[in-house]
């Protein structure tokens, strides 16, 4: 039983860890790095068609992003997740896939108008985040899964996303048992829309996250319908839009849970039937995957409107924009609205459109209600910038920039705090990861001199025996000195993959009949022909 960190050490994106136990090779989380890049990952030490599971936490791009990408490496294992995850994943990943391919596409032109004869290849395409999706096991919360002889699992929600949870692996090897639980991303408190994060009662070895480990959300939380009422007033009252840049999957339906309140209690009295558009299909799906979910993922809170026949994140007045045409004519409407659109950095998607015909309006707000971070454009915008570029167009920054702060979906420093103390039994180990550089060393500290907890941040590459409980290779960061152009997968590479692949099913079979495997060599063989140059 071995342990390997290969992503999200020591920093926040790209989680992926590689655990050994009873003869299978599996991955917890397989997600793309996103923002800034500090450290060297290692690779996978086997390859992606060798890997018979992956046991995934959420939907989030950071934890799953790479599905798609293992499975055009030959991946063909099971992918287990919650039933809204699942759900999720069968939005996000094609998403991804449409990225990939738009930046592939822009890159290739601008390489043609260069004379760069080399073609750009995307990370992934759309068979293979199709391909990826189908290997999905959805799984209900609180039920034990056996996967297989030695290896039974279960999600406990965390109240991060919906469907994201903790897995608790447990592992018997040779009259060997041990019980090894990852955290996932851990949800905020006392949330309006999800559930709070649940408790895991008693593991050996805990992985967990660190995003906010060193320090607490500001202060108490802000009233955000009577702030956001406040906002849409004052805006109405000028003629102007609200515009607000928003994450598609959890952070959209939190804003129209309090838009849904705002309406249903007539808080905006300057223009009472003032219209909501979402623009953007992937917040739109999203949507309609929450309201599939309601009865497993949603809140008490939440619960008590269901019952009454409301729905939480629906009203009268929204409008969701699918097709580039109703994008397109949302700015044509002259009426005061509000526009959420992705992505909530504004880094891409329809919300460049959207700020590009309201920045320069001073009549208009932009709100941002969620993390902005370095280097992105919604930060610039935060910060203070006085013109920026869409487009290829200068646009000037005269609407009202404006942040409601307090929505977050990772616990605080507290939050986490309260879910580790919350295991009745001793944990042998704690492995903190998923935080930044410094943040993963300092919440490992703390675990240590305030909880007694046996706690370290590893880096990328190091492997741990769970039987021993002693580091077989223990690493230290290997810093990027060079800014990395982003890897892509060539097509000789996905041969190569399919090669490894055919290497593995080879082997799969060995035992088979003699009849069945000599039909197997000659086609092979007629494949080799045919293409051996």
């Amino acid at each position: 039983m071995k342990l390997t960190f290969i992503g999200a050490a020591h920093e926040v994106t790209g989680s992926c860890h590689y655990l050994e136990a009873c003869g299978k090779n599996i991955l917890i989380d397989c997600g793309m790095e996103q923002g800034q890049d500090i450290y060297e990952n290692v690779d996978l030490p086997i390859e992606e068609s060798l890997i018979d599971y992956v046991f995934l936490t959420h939907a989030h791009i950071d934890h799953s992003g790479k599905l798609p990408y293992i499975y055009a490496k030959g991946f063909r294992g099971a992918i287990y997740a919650t039933d809204a995850t699942a759900d999720l994943c069968s939005i996000m990943l094609r998403d991804s896939a449409h990225i990939q391919m738009q930046e592939a596409e822009w890159r290739n032109r601008k390489a043609k108008r260069s004379a760069d004869v080399q073609e750009f290849v995307p990370l992934y395409n759309m068979e293979d985040a199709d391909g990826a999706i189908k290997r999905l096991v959805p799984c209900h919360y609180n039920t034990v899964v056996e996967v297989c002889e030695g290896i039974k699992i279960r999600f406990t929600d965390v109240g991060h996303l919906l469907g994201s949870a903790a897995i608790e692996i447990w592992l018997t090897e040779d009259g060997e048992e041990r019980k090894i639980t990852f955290s996932g991303d851990v949800g905020n408190r006392n949330q309006l829309l999800i559930k709070d994060p649940a408790y895991v009662e008693d593991t050996d070895y805990l992985v967990i996250e660190s995003t906010y480990g060193n320090r607490l959300h500001e202060g108490d939380k802000p009233d955000y319908v009577k702030v956001l009422s406040e906002i849409l007033n004052e805006t109405f009252a000028k003629g102007g839009n609200v515009v607000i840049p928003s994450f598609a999957v959890g952070r959209t339906q939190e804003m129209l849970y309090f838009l849904r309140q705002i309406k249903a209690e007539k808080l905006v009295t300057v223009c009472p039937d003032f219209e909501v558009y979402v623009d953007s299909p992937l917040a739109v799906e999203a949507t309609t995957i929450f309201n599939k979910n309601i009865y497993e993922c949603f809140s008490d809170t939440a619960m008590e409107l269901v019952k009454k026949g409301i729905n939480p994140i629906t009203f009268p007045g929204l409008n969701l924009s699918i097709t580039s045409e109703e994008s397109k004519s949302i700015n044509f409407n002259n009426s005061p609205k509000v526009i959420l659109s992705a992505s909530g950095m504004c880094e891409a998607g329809r919300i460049r459109h959207h700020l590009k015909h309201n920045l320069w309006r001073e009549e208009c707000t932009i709100l941002f209600v969620g993390y902005q971070a370095v280097g992105t454009l919604g930060r610039s915008i935060v910060e203070g910038a006085k013109e920026v570029k869409l487009f290829g167009e200068t646009i000037e920054v005269r609407a009202r920039i404006m942040t409601i702060k307090g929505l977050s979906g990772h616990a605080d420093k507290a939050g986490l705090t309260d879910w580790v103390r919350g295991f009745k039994s001793d944990i042998t180990r704690v492995f903190v990861v998923h935080g930044d550089d410094t943040v993963t060393d300092e919440f490992a500290e703390y675990l240590h001199d305030e909880y007694a907890l046996d706690a370290y941040a590893p880096y990328s590459g190091t492997r741990f025996d769970l039987i021993t409980n002693t580091a077989e290779v223990e690493t230290v960061g290997v810093p990027i000195t060079v800014k990395k152009k982003r890897t892509v997968s060539s097509v000789f590479e996905r041969l190569l993959a399919a090669g490894q692949r055919l290497l593995t099913v080879i082997q799969h079979n060995e035992g088979g009949a003699n009849k069945d495997l000599g039909k197997f060599a000659d086609q092979i063989n007629a494949l080799c022909d045919k293409w051996d140059r």
